[in-house]
């Protein structure tokens, strides 16, 4: 069934390309119940290409913060949710690290998003040189800045896990090459030895072609970017009758938006690879995320308003478990100690440094705009 219409999908399309101020920070307090709050400050990019993700996002973490609060929030502490809303990774997203670290009563950073802001607060956080604080579930696609660092701990699976999962699943077509295309120069530099890695992995070529060529030879064309590139890119596409294109695209692309912004073509289909469980599930942690976001916000679900919603959760989840004062530094050591947690259903686990589980689902937009899976 098509998603219906969506006033703030419009909303998005109207403004996709409009500037953000560079820096704009809001604060959501619960009902003051006499006790000292416990803050956690969330980074969100909304500058044009990555707007789409982060509100999803942010709607997500605010949604469970909200449900957390209202059954008490963390060891009988009411839970400050700090937001930072930033245009890209410039002077605004350094004003909003500042600014979360002047917090006196910030623990811990929760859920930053998009990939980039990520990366960034991880190279802030190196220079920083203070006092360390823990950078939870942030939406990060490296593995290698997880891995490089002992205050970013990263949930989500990153680029090439999402690749391999969707190349693994078409690769049963018998297809021996694959086009990639990526958004940008800065892209293609960030993501073509993991794409590269991957392909070869499971024996097939990928062949880079140009963003602007709009009758890819390949039967499976991998994007590598985000919404409005992709849905530039298929505007573009022209098939021969009879043949069919499946585009694959990774879990910064939001379905719905493309399908609100006409992101459908006659015979391609475009398939989109999920960090999390696909929102349809009957995991309790799906659940939850769909009961808490149709009681407090008027939304449709997507797979980057439950990964915000995962992302919060998680960060409540270990804070919960801290043995005496809750501060910055017994919130790093808890992070630190990586314990595995069942997040109702969603489990998250570690290997040293390492993520040692993927949880990696797929959606497709078929070519008569329906999204199913």
């Amino acid at each position: 069934m098509p998603f219906p219409t969506m006033h703030r999908r419009r909303w998005l399309r109207l403004c996709a390309a409009a500037a953000l101020p560079a820096f704009s920070a809001r604060a959501a307090l619960a009902q003051p119940g006499g006790k000292e709050p416990v803050a956690v400050a969330q980074i969100a990019d909304m500058s044009a290409g990555q707007q789409d993700v982060s509100r999803d996002f942010l709607i997500g973490s605010r949604a469970a913060w909200q449900a957390l609060n209202a059954q008490g929030g963390i060891q009988g502490r009411p839970v400050q949710h700090l937001t930072f809303e930033v245009d890209g990774t410039g002077p605004g997203l350094q004003a909003a690290w500042q600014s979360a670290l002047a917090h006196p009563g910030c623990v811990a950073l929760s859920g930053s998003v998009g990939d980039g802001v990520s990366v960034a607060l991880a190279a802030l956080q190196a220079a920083q040189p203070g006092p360390p604080i823990a950078q939870a579930a942030p939406w990060l696609h490296s593995e290698e800045a997880s891995q490089a660092s002992d205050t970013l701990f990263g949930i989500f699976p990153g680029y090439q896990a999402q690749i391999a999962h969707a190349l693994k699943t078409l690769a049963v077509m018998g297809v021996p090459e694959l086009g990639v295309v990526y958004a940008s120069a800065a892209v293609r530099q960030q993501s073509q030895t993991r794409v590269q890695q991957a392909a070869q992995a499971l024996g097939l070529r990928a062949q880079a072609i140009p963003l602007n060529q709009a009758t890819p030879a390949q039967t499976i064309v991998l994007f590598v970017g985000g919404t409005p590139e992709l849905h530039d890119f298929v505007r573009k596409l022209v098939l021969q009758p009879g043949r069919h294109c499946y585009i694959v695209a990774l879990a910064d692309v939001n379905l719905q938006v493309l399908a609100q912004m006409g992101g459908s073509v006659r015979n391609a289909s475009v398939i989109a690879t999920q960090a999390v469980p696909l929102v349809t599930a009957g995991l309790p942690i799906v659940r939850a995320y769909r009961e808490a976001l149709a009681r407090l916000y008027d939304e449709p679900p997507s797979p980057q308003g439950l990964a915000g919603f995962i992302a919060a959760r998680y960060t409540a989840e270990v804070l919960q478990g801290i043995s005496g004062p809750i501060t910055r530094a017994s919130a790093l050591a808890a992070f630190r100690r990586r314990q595995g947690l069942d997040l109702g259903g969603f489990s998250v686990a570690f290997e040293g440094r390492r993520r040692a589980s993927a949880y990696v689902t797929q959606s497709m937009l078929t070519a008569d705009g329906r999204i199913v899976g």
